[in-house]
C-alpha cells in the first residue's frame, strides 16, 4: 500500500496540480473569449525560459524570480491579444483557433532561436525525501508544488468571488453581451483573463520544470492534458478545471500501476494517451463536462 501511495498516488497529485493550474487558463480563455487557445502551452514555455534566464543571472530560487517572469509573460499575452486576436474577435471562432495555432508555432520558434533546444534544469542536485514524513516518500519539491498550487487556486477563488474584476469575469463568461449592456468594461475583463491565464500557465510550467527539466516542447506536451482537464471539469468553469486536472493527473499515474499481475497496466509511454482518451470520451458522452460548462 505504501508503495502505491509513494510512487503512484503522490506523483499523480503533483502532476494533477500542474495540470489544474494550466487548465484554469484554458477554461477562462474559452469561457470569456469563446475560442480554444492552442498557444497556451507555448506561452507557458516562454515564461519558464524567462524564469530560467533570471535564475542563471541571479542564482536565486526559481520561485523567487517567477513573479518577474509572470509579469513579462502577461505583457506578452496581452500584446498578442491586441495585435493578433483582437482583429478577429468578431470573426467565427475557427479564425481565432487558426490564429492561435500560428501563434503557437511563432512563440516556439522564438524560444528555440533565443534559448536553443537542449535540456536544462531549473534546480540542480538530488533531493532526499522528507524524513519526518516516513514512511511516506515525499520530496521537498513535491511538497512545494502541492502547497504552491493550493495557494494559487485559493487566490483564484478569492479573485473570482471577492473582487469586482472577478465578478465581472464571471458575468462576462455567462453572457458577454448582457455584461456589456450592464456597463461592464469587457475589454478590461479580457485583459485580466489573459493576465490571469498566463500567470497560472507560468506557475504550472515552473512547477513542472522544478519537478523535471526545461525544454522547448514542455508546454506543447501539456496542451492535451490541460484541454482534457478543462473539458472534463466543464469549459468555462475554473473550479471544474481544478477537479479535472487532479483527475487527469492521478488517472495518468495510476494507469501505470500493476493492477493485474506484476506488470504495469499500461506502459508509462502511453500516459499522454490516457488524457486524450478521457478528453475524447467526454466530448462524445458529456461535452458540457462535470460542472455543466460550455460545449465546443
Amino acid at each position: 500500500m505504501i508503495t502505491f501511495i509513494n510512487f503512484y498516488l503522490i506523483p499523480g497529485v503533483v502532476l494533477g496540480c500542474i495540470y489544474a493550474l494550466g487548465a484554469i487558463g484554458v477554461s477562462l480563455t474559452f469561457g470569456i473569449l469563446r475560442f480554444a487557445n492552442f498557444a497556451h502551452g507555448d506561452i507557458m514555455t516562454f515564461g519558464v525560459y524567462i524564469t530560467l534566464t533570471l535564475v542563471l543571472l541571479t542564482g536565486a530560487h526559481p520561485l523567487l524570480v517567477a513573479p518577474v517572469a509572470m509579469a513579462l509573460t502577461a505583457l506578452l499575452a496581452v500584446a498578442i491579444d491586441r495585435l493578433f486576436y483582437r482583429p478577429f474577435r468578431s470573426s467565427p471562432a475557427i479564425m481565432l483557433m487558426i490564429a492561435s495555432l500560428g501563434m503557437m508555432l511563432m512563440i516556439r520558434s522564438v524560444v528555440r532561436f533565443i534559448w536553443g533546444v537542449q535540456l536544462q534544469s531549473l534546480v540542480r542536485g538530488i533531493e532526499q525525501p522528507l524524513a519526518w514524513l516516513e514512511p511516506l516518500r515525499l520530496l521537498p519539491k513535491h511538497l512545494l508544488i502541492i502547497t504552491g498550487a493550493v495557494v494559487l487556486m485559493v487566490a483564484v477563488h478569492l479573485l473570482l468571488t471577492r473582487t469586482k474584476i472577478g465578478k465581472a469575469m464571471r458575468a462576462t463568461s455567462d453572457n458577454a453581451e448582457l455584461a456589456r449592456v450592464c456597463g461592464i468594461d469587457t475589454e478590461t475583463v479580457i485583459r485580466m483573463t489573459w493576465i490571469l491565464g498566463s500567470v497560472l500557465a507560468v506557475a504550472a510550467g515552473v512547477f513542472l520544470a522544478i519537478d523535471t527539466h526545461v525544454e522547448t516542447m514542455m508546454g506543447f506536451r501539456l496542451l492535451v492534458p490541460m484541454f482534457a482537464a478543462a473539458i472534463l471539469g466543464g469549459i468555462g468553469k475554473p473550479y471544474g478545471a481544478v477537479a479535472g486536472g487532479l483527475v487527469i493527473g492521478i488517472v495518468e499515474e495510476l494507469s501505470a500501476y500493476p493492477w493485474i499481475g506484476t506488470e504495469p497496466l499500461l506502459s508509462p509511454s502511453y500516459k499522454a494517451g490516457v488524457a486524450f482518451t478521457i478528453m475524447v470520451a467526454m466530448l462524445i458522452w458529456r461535452p458540457q463536462g462535470l460542472l455543466h460548462g460550455r460545449r465546443f
